[in-house]
């Protein structure tokens, strides 16, 4: 099968710290690759890839400082990968929904006669900027979105996003997945902490694991990434999160690379996740479990489909109920929390649950108008020159 990956410009793929969408963007590829599917990926031209690539832009756009606000290098990106794949023969145009200015795949995609299908990522009104400023743009853009078949990340996810936008299509539901073989686990850890992973926002609950800890008397390591353009995030972190950090039971190491992450989970006694939102899915407590490192987690979103309560973790309801559980935590066998992972999120397991995806909508009749294009689409880089600009 010929598939078209279009990724979001903003995060470098594979992501080097935080990246949740890049991520998965880049498992997926790499799995649908290994299947024998021809794949091309478009994406700025620093990702790494055994896919063909194509790239419009050299760098991805947070690595240039592009604040999120400003999106005219992300449209030009999406607009230009939408405009060579409709000169271009590809069986499905896959393409994912995380953030606003990815809201423009809508109209580029909703005369398209090619096969296509988007993955919501993140969660409605995307109309909205980092100062908690929301707007009503969401709606006017239904009326392209009602044409573009959405996959959900999970149950939650698709349920949450069917109250609020009754308009969406769903075409599934397919848990996020990553290459869980290649894992190392430990039969005990290593460790004597507990982790938080993630950016410091209120809705990531940083400040409830910290409670939580000092609740249960352990050691809490906070991994995460200040978000310094936010004065939201920065006035939560000052007030919630920073008087507590006394660099002994709760010390703050910074955003963790992607091998230092993988290590501060396997010897992680286990991973906290507090949250305070509906998270569409948590791809660090998949990485985590990957590692065989149990999750306790609030019960809400995704988690509830993540977590086997009481065999791969918890799932709690506050600070002190994450607590109690804590003082428990060496009841889980990691090892099955391991091999439950490996059974429902691996990287293979998603790849042929959107294959099937892909055949149902390629099956299907019709796939709307046709779309025009300008003569030129010439990539800045194409498979043979991304190695060399990335470089």
């Amino acid at each position: 099968m010929k598939i078209a990956q279009v990724a979001p410009p903003w995060i470098a793929i594979p992501p080097k710290s935080y990246g949740t969408t890049e991520y998965v963007v880049y498992h997926l590829v790499e799995e649908l690759v290994a299947l024998g599917h021809e794949v091309t990926l478009f994406a700025p031209a620093d990702a790494h890839t055994s896919a063909k690539q194509v790239s419009f832009i050299p760098k991805s756009l947070i690595t240039e400082g592009v604040p999120w606000q400003a999106t005219l290098k992300a449209y030009y990106h999406l607009h230009k990968s939408l405009e060579y794949i409709a000169e271009h023969d590809f069986d499905i145009v896959h393409t994912h929904l995380a953030s606003s200015s990815d809201m423009y795949i809508f109209p580029l995609t909703a005369l398209m006669s090619m096969p296509h299908v988007m993955t919501l990522h993140g969660y409605f009104p995307f109309d909205r900027t980092i100062d908690n400023w929301t707007g009503d743009a969401d709606g006017y853009f239904m009326e392209w979105a009602q044409h573009v078949p959405l996959v959900a990340t999970s149950e939650s996810a698709r349920k949450q996003v069917a109250q609020l936008t009754p308009q969406a299509h769903f075409a599934g539901v397919v848990h996020h997945g990553i290459h869980i073989d290649k894992c190392e686990i430990s039969a005990q850890p290593v460790g004597d902490y507990f982790i938080w992973q993630g950016r410091f926002t209120y809705e990531t609950g940083a400040h409830l694991a910290i409670e939580a800890a000092r609740r249960a008397r352990q050691p809490l390591i906070l991994a995460g990434i200040k978000e310094s353009h936010n004065r939201d995030a920065m006035d939560y972190y000052r007030h919630l999160v920073e008087p507590y950090i006394n660099g002994q039971d709760i010390r703050y190491i910074g955003p963790a690379m992607y091998r230092n992450n993988i290590e501060l989970l396997r010897q992680a006694r286990a991973l906290l996740a507090p949250l305070q939102w509906e998270e569409p899915f948590g791809v660090e407590m998949i990485k985590a479990m990957a590692m065989g490192c149990p999750v306790i987690s609030f019960a809400a979103g995704a988690a509830t489909e993540i977590v086997d309560h009481g065999r791969t973790g918890f799932l709690a309801h506050d600070a002190e109920e994450m607590a109690h559980y804590m003082n428990y935590i060496s009841n889980i066998d990691r090892q099955h929390v391991h091999a439950h992972a490996e059974r429902y999120f691996s990287a293979h397991g998603m790849a042929e649950k959107y294959l099937a995806i892909y055949r149902n909508i390629i099956a299907s009749p019709g796939h709307g108008g046709g779309v025009t294009t300008p003569a030129s689409t010439q990539p800045l880089v194409s498979a043979a020159t991304s190695d060399m600009l990335s470089a």
